[in-house]
């Protein structure tokens, strides 16, 4: 069993890179891809700590990305580097995307602010480490009594459809493929349940993401009932494109019904050889 999608606290999760590891060698997983958004800080200080336990260690990334043009629908690309490192222009363009992110919280204080809600952005960032992103401004939220939990602060005022929501700059979703393939990644669909596509859509998107480059479709997820799972892994079959899947895990005090390897209730059991059919692909690039 492995897990190719997990977060540390060096964006939004809540386990620090040794801990995440530590968690990984305790369930009994044969790999592990750390996946942290827009920032490879998690899989860097958690690398020499997964040489020590003999634990398989993925670099990956979770990148945003949008699907129409005006930024109200959005796509998760899931980026991996199994056998090389990334480019050079693909370091300096996720500094440019970190640059970019910070402008959004910016705008979002300041439209929370508007809404009446006294909140800083240094009450913020003290979460936040290296990455400071939505989950950490629905903890303060919780925090100061605005939420009653963080998916009530999503629902109420981070989310797409909140009042005070402000997008993100993201690039188009073929254009955030085409940058992770010349970097030497292979670039995944994460979750697609969120796309909010219908199939038909749904299948004509994906196809034209594999046009620019996309390799791969996360068959398994937390949120992918068993269903679910069955059509996305005949999907991914029918487009050719590399099944893969993660639990998503972000740690007990972020989403507790999330274990690492497991998912939701146990409805997250990723084969090793789906981590082999990236790197053969990987290979052949």
């Amino acid at each position: 069993m492995i897990d190719l999608h997990s977060h540390t606290d060096e964006s939004d999760g809540s386990l620090k890179p040794r801990e995440l590891i530590d968690l990984a060698v305790r369930v009994g997983l044969e790999a592990l891809a750390i996946t942290d958004h827009d920032t490879f800080s998690g899989y860097q200080a958690a690398l020499p700590w997964a040489k020590a336990a003999g634990m398989d260690l993925v670099r990956g990334i979770e990148l945003n990305s949008r699907i129409d043009a005006n930024g109200t629908r959005s796509a998760h690309i899931l980026a991996y580097f199994p056998l090389q490192v990334p480019t050079q222009e693909f370091l300096a363009w996720l500094s440019e995307t970190r640059r970019e992110r910070n402008e959004r919280n910016q705008k979002l204080i300041a439209s929370l602010q508007a809404a009446g809600v006294d909140i800083t952005l240094a009450e913020v960032e003290a979460r936040g480490r290296s990455l400071t992103s939505r989950p950490h401004f629905a903890r303060v939220l919780v925090d100061k009594g605005y939420a009653k939990s963080l998916e009530d602060a999503f629902n109420r005022y981070l989310g797409e459809d909140a009042a005070s929501y402000v997008h993100r700059e993201s690039l188009p979703t073929q254009e955030t493929v085409a940058l992770v393939r010349a970097a030497g990644g292979i670039a995944v669909v994460a979750h697609p349940i969120r796309l909010g596509l219908d199939r038909t859509a749904e299948r004509r998107f994906l196809e034209d993401a594999k046009a620019a480059g996309l390799m791969g479709l996360e068959v398994y997820h937390s949120e992918h009932s068993p269903e679910l799972q069955q059509y996305y892994l005949q999907l991914a079959a029918e487009l050719g494109l590399l099944p893969t899947g993660g639990s998503d895990f972000h740690g007990p005090s972020v989403k507790p019904d999330i274990d690492l390897g497991t998912g939701r209730g146990g409805n997250v059991r990723v084969p090793l050889e789906f981590l082999v059919g990236l790197r053969e692909a990987a290979a052949r690039m």
